[in-house]
């Protein structure tokens, strides 16, 4: 039987990127439970990709900081769209901060594909389970057993379960006794409480915001929706909110005492809102919608809430609306410097079924490409 010198488990973001980068003297099998490679990266960002984003820094990652800083200093963003350049992927910088391919996210799944061209690669091939015996690895997938020195978990989390998506990657780690911390739904929409209903009700309308979680600001749009509220701002404050209180600025380029002061007009027309939702809120902070000058001391310390609507999210949209899932391998289980797993040799763990998120805006793949190539190097240099 023929023995590998890497199998990659997954042929994702991060699995393509690692068997591109091992080089041309190591025999490498990628096995995808999928009929093609790349899936979910091929309906990202509306099928253009948000691969990356001009500011990538270490608090736009929920995760242990040690492991995320050792990673993107040896293959950081500015690498990131070098290989993109050199590969002639052509990008568009959206709203100052998103690169996106300027025509398909397939642009870049055609480079993953030739840069791994020299891996064989089996599909619609599900992984079973993983064991080491006498210092090989023996992969048991639907339709055949392989054996190989070095195995590489690229196997993504579980928030696109129609594209295959599993818990493959946690079972392997627990097979070998390596912690790992149960995926949940990140950068995903969050339902309301009772009390907030009013929001369902304005489904379609958006907005840009500024939302607080902990010590934690995200600056977008959000999106009211029927199960409660979405968008950009939204998907990125999921992921700093366990249970709990958040709050939102309505106005975050306003003073709402400013805008009131003197008018003559209706409160729901200076506060220069969609009608409707000016409405809402007026209701929401138990103020009349009347002439400004006719505001109270007490209405307009009322109208300052808007700068800061506190409440508690009932939950989120679960697994089918969530663009990643938080969780996977504990970062203390593996080598900062390699992804390799501290108790066991030759096995290794990247992507998104490691316990580092990233915040909605291109910070996932980047991690995806960023530990791929890191494991990648350490797999290219060992003996």
């Amino acid at each position: 039987m023929k023995i590998y010198d890497v199998i990659i488990l997954g042929a994702g973001a991060s699995g393509l990127m690692c068997a591109g980068n091992i080089g041309k003297k190591k025999s490498v099998l990628i096995i995808e439970a999928n009929e093609k490679v790349a899936k979910k990266l091929k309906i990202s960002g509306g099928g253009k990709c948000n691969i990356t984003n001009i500011s990538v820094e270490l608090n736009n990652f929920d995760g242990e900081e040690v492991l995320v800083k050792s990673v993107l200093q040896k293959f950081s963003k500015d690498n990131l769209l070098e290989f993109l350049d050199r590969n002639r992927v052509d990008l568009e910088l959206r709203k100052n901060r998103y690169y996106f391919c300027q025509n398909s996210s397939d642009e870049i799944i055609d480079v993953l594909k030739n840069i791994s061209k020299n891996a064989e690669i089996s599909l619609n091939d599900k992984i079973l389970s993983v064991t080491k015996k006498n210092e090989l690895f023996e992969v048991k997938t639907t339709y055949n057993t392989y054996i190989s020195k070095k195995v590489v978990v690229a196997s993504g989390g579980i928030s696109f379960v129609t594209l295959g998506a599993s818990e493959i990657g946690l079972d392997v780690a627990k097979s070998f006794d390596i912690q790992t911390k149960a995926f949940t739904p990140a950068l995903v929409g969050l339902t309301v409480q009772k009390e907030q209903f009013w929001m369902r009700e304005l489904s379609g309308l958006s907005c840009y915001v500024n939302i607080k979680v902990g010590d934690r600001i995200a600056k977008e749009e959000m999106l009211f929706a029927h199960k409660g509220i979405s968008g950009p701002a939204v998907l990125t404050a999921s992921l700093y909110w366990k249970k709990g209180l958040m709050s939102i600025n309505f106005l975050p380029d306003k003073d709402i005492s400013q805008l009131v002061m003197g008018s003559k007009k209706l409160v729901s027309s200076v506060i220069n809102l969609p009608k409707r939702l000016s409405k809402a809120l007026l209701k929401a902070v138990n103020i009349e919608d009347k002439e400004c000058k006719k505001l109270t001391k007490e209405d307009i310390q009322n109208l300052a809430s808007l700068h800061a609507y506190t409440f508690a999210p009932a939950g989120n949209f679960g697994f089918t609306k969530a663009e990643v899932s938080r969780g996977g391998v504990l970062a203390n289980e593996l080598d900062f410097n390699t992804c390799e797993a501290k108790k066991v040799n030759g096995l290794y763990f990247i992507g998104e079924v490691v316990d580092i998120t990233g915040e909605l805006g291109g910070y996932n793949f980047q991690w995806a490409f960023s530990s791929a190539y890191v494991c990648a190097k350490a797999i290219k240099s060992s003996t």
